[in-house]
């Protein structure tokens, strides 16, 4: 039989392999010790980059080396130690080598049929998620890529649960809530109208009275109330939802509740996690990401549901040509749960991450987490001019440059500079928001390598950029 022209002997094969190791291995031994990225100006990449489709072979050497000299040196690492903007996306090794596993072998985890061992690790997986949060043995759900995905396959659960959720349905969550949420109502047909944002507390939660007498007024004036999204730890603050008393409103009331736990959710292996996550057994639904909060890498969200067949019953349909899954053994089809019918197998690297670890080592690393948010607060407490917006709360600290002789305008102006001098400056990363009106800083500390030096010195810089920026001398 002639070779496929797209096909290496052995040897060329392990090589490769062996020169992607060693330079991955290279990468996560000196990953401290380099800058932390750079934005690059489009023209200059497009220049860089821009070419034809390739017409004649090229070897692999000189590809692999294009792309660490042309494409790595423009990416600001998401898992550097020192990356304290958004929510950090810290990689481990073993989860990593799960996905060279996972692709190499291409496994398809979309029906029984066909994938029938990686299938039943996914739900092995999904069980002990499950298990954390206290959920009964009916409880299930699925793999897919991140956050935004999770909450998009729970929330169209939610909805056909409700026949006139989509003509006169109205929902409820706070204005902390990810963005994503939104989008997953429009996707799933709702109007805007439909959406009822309401403004959060002092402690940037859902405020609970306004809600019920929302709820209320929604009802007299013909609407149907059908579901609650609440935060298991904002992206801006971290702040969590009061969750048993939104299960006892949700309950009286006949409403889904449903809980964006993307990055916030795992914590539940933690002291803190555990005490700020009350009634996290009682949701209908909960979005979780293990590539944030549970160092895995990229594309890999849950869909969890307190009824593992209200997935099926928003997504299942059976075309001819998938007929034949039905028939002989009888399994899980996962593509019948969820929007993918084509699914590889994110659940491989979790899986590996836990049996080879063992759980205690991730709740030691979120511990350190919680740890360094809190050491971050403390170094900008003793500062002057510095405004705690937010405490620490879930492994995130919020606060503002606000020297007295700066407007409000002005110290807005100077916090958002503050973030491209610190890329520019490249030793560490931190993102801005706005909260009560303002421009604040955050600081995101969930790298499981990131040092108390790493913290220290970050909140220094801050220090003397911000001091440089405020006397006009930056």
């Amino acid at each position: 039989m002639p070779q496929s022209p797209l096909d290496f002997d052995p040897e060329s094969m392990r090589q490769m392999g062996y020169r992607v190791v060693d330079t991955l291995v290279a990468y996560w031994q000196s990953l401290a010790s380099r800058p932390i990225g750079q934005r690059a100006e489009r023209p200059h990449l497009e220049s860089l980059l821009n070419e034809p489709t390739p017409t004649t072979p090229q070897p692999f050497e000189q590809v692999l080396e294009e792309f660490l000299n042309k494409v790595l040196p423009y990416l600001i690492k998401v898992d550097h130690p020192r990356y304290f903007a958004f929510v950090p996306a810290p990689n481990d090794y073993v989860g990593v080598l799960a996905d060279f596993l996972s692709a190499g072998m291409n496994i398809f985890v979309g029906t029984w049929m066909v994938g029938a061992g990686a299938t039943q690790v996914e739900r092995v997986v999904i069980r002990w998620l499950c298990d954390w949060f206290g959920w009964p043995d009916t409880a299930g759900g699925l793999f897919v890529s991140g956050g935004s995905v999770a909450n998009l396959v729970c929330l169209a659960a939610a909805r056909r649960r409700y026949p006139d959720a989509l003509t006169r349905g109205r929902v409820y969550y706070s204005d902390q809530t990810h963005s994503c949420v939104t989008r997953a109502w429009r996707i799933l047909g709702l109007r805007d109208e439909q959406l009822c944002i309401l403004p959060a507390d002092q402690q940037f939660q859902i405020p609970l009275e306004a809600l019920r007498q929302q709820i209320a007024r929604d009802r007299a004036d013909g609407w149907l109330p059908f579901c609650v999204v609440a935060n298991a730890g904002t992206t801006n603050t971290g702040a969590v939802d009061p969750l048993e008393a939104l299960a006892d409103l949700c309950a009286q009331e006949g409403l889904w509740l449903h809980a964006d736990g993307a990055y916030g959710a795992a914590a539940i292996l933690t002291e803190e996690g555990k005490q700020r996550l009350q009634g996290i057994h009682r949701l209908d639904s909960l979005a979780v990401d293990p590539h944030k909060w549970l160092y895995q890498p990229m594309m890999a969200g849950c869909a969890i549901v307190r009824h593992f067949e209200h997935l099926r019953d928003a997504f299942h349909i059976l075309p001819p040509y998938l007929q034949d899954k039905e028939r002989g053994i009888a399994g899980v089809d996962l593509c019948d749960y969820g929007v993918e019918l084509s699914r590889s197998f994110r659940a491989l690297k979790l899986w590996m991450s836990l049996k080879v670890h063992g759980i205690e080592a991730f709740r030691q690393a979120m511990e350190w987490n919680l740890h360094l948010a809190r050491l971050a607060e403390q170094e900008l407490r003793a500062r002057p001019y510095w405004q705690i917006i937010s405490p620490a709360t879930m492994g995130i600290v919020a606060f503002r440059y606000a020297p007295p002789h700066l407007s409000p305008d002005a110290a807005d102006a100077l916090n958002r500079a503050l973030v491209d001098t610190m890329i520019r400056d490249g030793f560490a990363m931190v993102s801005s928001t706005v909260l009560r009106g303002h421009v604040a800083l955050r600081m995101c500390t969930l790298n499981p390598r990131a040092t108390e030096a790493d913290v220290q010195e970050t909140v220094r810089r801050l220090h003397q950029f911000a001091e440089a920026l405020a006397s006009g001398s930056a």
